[in-house]
């Protein structure tokens, strides 16, 4: 067998596997389908490596935390994470203002719904907390669904799977989706300076960044959002999702934030892209295992000793 061919064997393997896995969570339902994954991603991911990148950003961000706090929230990174992958099936079917169970509600609704009535371009900022995949149908419903990006999974089969499922819970309403790169970015700036709406998830470390402090420590960070938002002048919405119990959810929707105007450009980007990354920040602190501790945010000197 040619190595071409055994690359495709192993694909439709994986992508077998990955249909097994999300049909019996849609059989499962979504309280259980979250409780389960939840557990299992619980226990077999602390004895992980990658977990050791977790621990070491906790020292580095919380260094008040004691090691007991520590191996709690990365346990629940792990079963947040879990629960994320167990609710995607279902995201579609959860309906809004649910009195008890799955669902989700949205908390500060009037800004999505402002933005709707005034049109124009509007960008959404957020972070890997909570479940981050309720964000784009659940913003959609109150009539501002937005583009985002997107970067493709490794096998074309199982990326194939995991579009149908967004694209299912966007109730297959067309959204552009930008690929992460220089040609994506270019797309997406197209977008919005045409009054598109744009949404980006801004928490991880992008290395020809900007160098904004996070958690007390400098962290390279993608400008892009704040270069498109000083450019167009346009919103800057912050929100996030906060778990409150297996696929139960709540959206939170911020105010516009205030765009910094000093007369320097290179200025503005700074204070723009600081403002973002302390209300990351403010959002992570108030339930760190809700956040993905498990990639390198900070520069490499600070990950040699550990992790």
């Amino acid at each position: 067998m040619s190595s071409k061919a055994l690359t495709a064997t192993l694909m439709q393997a994986e992508a077998l596997l990955a249909s097994g896995l999300l049909k019996f969570l849609t059989w499962l339902g979504p309280s259980a389908a979250s409780n389960v994954a939840g557990r299992v991603c619980r226990f077999i991911g602390p004895k992980l490596p990658v977990s050791g990148v977790a621990y070491r950003n906790l020292e580095l961000a919380m260094p008040e935390l004691n090691p007991q706090q520590r191996r709690q929230i990365v346990h629940g990174v792990w079963e947040n994470l879990g629960r994320t992958v167990g609710e995607l099936p279902h995201i579609a079917a959860l309906k809004e203002n649910t009195r008890s169970g799955p669902g989700f509600e949205v908390k500060g609704a009037e800004y999505l719904e402002e933005q709707a009535r005034k049109g124009g371009s509007v960008l959404f900022v957020s972070g890997h907390i909570g479940n981050w995949e309720m964000l784009p149908p659940g913003v959609a419903r109150h009539g501002t669904p937005f583009a985002s990006f997107y970067r493709a999974a490794g096998n074309p089969l199982i990326d194939g799977m995991i579009r149908r499922l967004r694209d299912k819970a966007m109730g297959n309403t067309p959204v552009p989706l930008f690929a992460k790169g220089a040609k994506g970015a270019r797309e997406a700036l197209s977008y919005v300076s045409k009054g598109g709406r744009l949404g980006m998830l801004v928490d991880q470390k992008m290395n020809d960044g900007i160098e904004v402090s996070f958690f007390g420590h400098p962290a390279m960070t993608a400008p892009a959002l704040a270069a498109m938002a000083l450019r167009y002048r346009c919103p800057v919405i912050p929100g996030y999702v906060e778990r409150l119990g297996p696929a139960r959810l709540r959206i939170v929707v911020e105010p516009p934030l205030d765009l910094p105007d000093t007369g320097d450009r290179k200025q503005d980007l700074h204070i723009l892209a600081q403002m973002i990354n302390d209300r990351l920040e403010t959002w992570i602190r108030r339930k760190p295992e809700s956040w993905l501790w498990l990639h390198r945010r900070w520069p490499k000197d600070l990950y040699k000793r550990k992790a």
